[in-house]
């Protein structure tokens, strides 16, 4: 098909996780629009939703949006993220809301035939792992595209879902993922991928103006004025919600900013099902006595950013808060989820491919202060540098893409 001006009339998909909370995955929609200058593309996820008002898009629903589309020939653009590994139960419960969740998790957990059945027909795909493109919904796929994607445990997954990953990379026209790890398990499997950053490691570059215009106004103008001194931005997710290791959490993170004189801002990454939840910062926070700690209640992805380019140092479990902290040349720390092995962390897969300035990439809750405190010592040079390679590698990889 041609258009008026005679070039080929195609449809440019950029498809991604970015249907539900997770700042990560809304960044990354930003950032892949921002690099591939792509006019006009539409976004889509597995569900229809509008997440403009927290800094998000608009998001179709991937069947939804081949129907409209018709014949319409597509290029298909996956953003990033930890896709490779995304159940379709995963994907289905995290588009829910809260209750929604909870009520949905009570009924089927234990039932796994249920509960693929109800994934497939929430859905309307029969897909293992849904965020890797459905095969059959389009009829004219010209691309396949997918950037500094990650599934470090690909080979722990069900076999059916890794025959279906790997067949549908295998078929794809590029695939660059964002950690050796998962690049050895593709290569065995003989697909043909690169490795590359993360396409988030660009927010500094691409958007550091607008992140950092953010504290001039609203919610985080009033957190930076309650921390004179500077703050430790803290995220962590719900698997840490238990009292235990929340205790262990206070004590950890009041050894450190007692030491510094900073306070803590506490922050969700996510907030979607399984992601990071308020009540349990909450009950962080009544652990903390004599500690400045301030609940930053904002999900505008802009924010988050800010919260974190704003900070002295970052701490937590989310991989995103660290590439968004190193992108800024700061000092970061990741956090290890409660009995979490280092080779299931996406944070040490990822400092181990790209570089951690010399700190340790992620360490457990017993270990937070010490890693915070061997963060901080890094060198500021040393991170600037470690950031600036990350950004010319990642250019460089899509500079190849220009020159095939």
């Amino acid at each position: 098909m041609k258009t008026a001006t005679g070039c080929d009339a195609h449809a440019t998909i950029l498809f991604g996780a970015f249907d539900r909370h997770n700042f990560g995955d809304l960044l990354l929609a930003h950032v892949a629009g921002r690099l591939l200058a792509r006019p006009g593309a539409h976004h889509a996820g597995l569900a229809t939703r509008d997440l403009a008002a927290c800094g998000g898009h608009s998001v179709i629903a991937l069947p939804r949006l081949a129907g409209m589309l018709g014949s319409m020939p597509v290029d298909i653009v996956h953003v990033g993220g930890e896709i490779l590994t995304c159940e379709a139960w995963e994907a289905a419960v995290m588009l829910q809301s809260g209750e929604e969740a909870g009520a949905i998790i009570a009924r089927l957990d234990d039932r796994p035939v249920e509960r693929t059945a109800w994934a497939a027909s929430y859905l309307g795909l029969p897909d293992r792992a849904p965020y890797v493109l459905p095969q059959g919904l389009f009829r004219d796929v010209r691309r396949t595209d997918f950037y500094g994607i990650g599934g470090i445990d690909l080979d722990r997954r069900d076999p059916a879902m890794q025959a279906e990953v790997i067949a549908k990379l295998t078929s794809a026209t590029r695939v660059g993922v964002r950690d050796s790890q998962t690049l050895a398990l593709l290569d065995k499997a003989g697909v043909a991928c690169r490795l590359e950053p993360d396409p988030a490691v660009m927010v500094a570059y691409l958007f550091g103006a607008r992140i950092r215009r953010r504290a001039r106004h609203g919610e985080l103008a009033r957190t930076l004025s309650a921390f004179p001194h500077g703050y430790l931005a803290f995220q962590c997710s719900a698997d840490f919600g238990d009292d235990d290791t929340l205790a262990r959490l206070a004590v950890q993170l009041a050894r450190f900013t007692t030491a510094h004189g900073l306070g803590v801002v506490m922050f969700r990454a996510g907030a979607a099902p399984w992601h990071d939840d308020l009540a349990c910062y909450r009950r962080l926070a009544s652990r903390m006595r004599g500690v400045l700690v301030a609940l930053f209640g904002s999900l505008d992805l802009w924010d988050i950013c800010a919260v974190i380019a704003h900070s002295r140092l970052y701490a937590g479990s989310s991989l995103h808060g660290c590439i968004v902290a190193g992108a800024f040349a700061l000092p970061h720390v990741g956090l290890l989820r409660p009995g979490q092995a280092r080779e299931a962390s996406k944070q040490v897969a990822f400092g181990a491919a790209w570089g951690t300035a010399g700190a340790p990439a992620a360490v457990a809750v017993d270990e937070l202060a010490e890693g915070m405190e061997a963060a901080l010592a890094t060198d500021c040079a040393q991170r600037e540098r470690l950031a600036r390679d990350r950004v010319t590698a990642l250019r460089a990889s899509l500079r190849m893409d220009r020159h095939r």
